[in-house]
């Protein structure tokens, strides 16, 4: 709350204080439905939009954006996953008598690894990755969304995720390594 005032005290522009989007910031995907095939056209105007790397994407038709917010969901928590998996994997040791500490390393560390290498074959170069759904009321007020035919749509707002990726790529790569180091002083012995 003192930032936004500061902000505004020095002339800056906040999140709130925006007035409506551009066109090039925002599509929707509406839910008309011409013809037998309007789940395709729905499903290709969806990646045009991905594609083209709108800031906003509010999907009106319920089946696809459900879809589209399990498959985020889905990538989520493959990357959580490898995360809080490799940082156990790293500190358990710190905090366990070493005898025992492989037996919740080593498992812990591979589902790690596994995480990481399923979210970079199926997610790292899917255009979905680089959007979260949106719930933030403040955000979804400056969207035009009393123009919508659906009551309930899925937002999603693009964001980087390169440093998410670094993240739990470094973590699964630390966590493979220690894993191997453990193995091969478990097969030396």
């Amino acid at each position: 709350v003192k930032m936004a005032a500061w902000g505004r005290r020095r002339g800056v522009i906040g999140i709130r204080e925006r007035g409506p989007l551009n066109s090039t910031d925002c599509y929707i995907v509406r839910e008309i439905y011409n013809g037998e095939n309007a789940q395709e056209q729905f499903e290709y105007e969806l990646e045009q939009a991905l594609e083209s790397q709108y800031k906003y994407i509010i999907i009106e038709p319920t089946r696809i954006g459900d879809e589209t917010a399990r498959w985020i969901t889905v990538g989520n928590s493959l990357h959580k996953t490898s995360v809080i998996a490799g940082s156990v994997c790293l500190l358990a040791p710190l905090a366990m008598v070493p005898e025992y500490a492989r037996y919740i390393t080593l498992p812990v560390g591979a589902i790690s690894v596994a995480c990481a290498a399923l979210y970079g074959i199926s997610w790292q170069f899917d255009p979905c990755c680089k959007y979260q759904v949106e719930y933030d009321t403040c955000k979804l007020s400056r969207l035009p969304l009393n123009t919508l035919t659906s009551s309930t749509p899925v937002v999603l707002i693009r964001k980087d995720d390169i440093h998410r990726k670094r993240l739990h790529n470094t973590i699964a790569l630390a966590a493979l390594m220690y894993c191997v180091k453990k193995i091969c002083e478990i097969c030396a012995v």
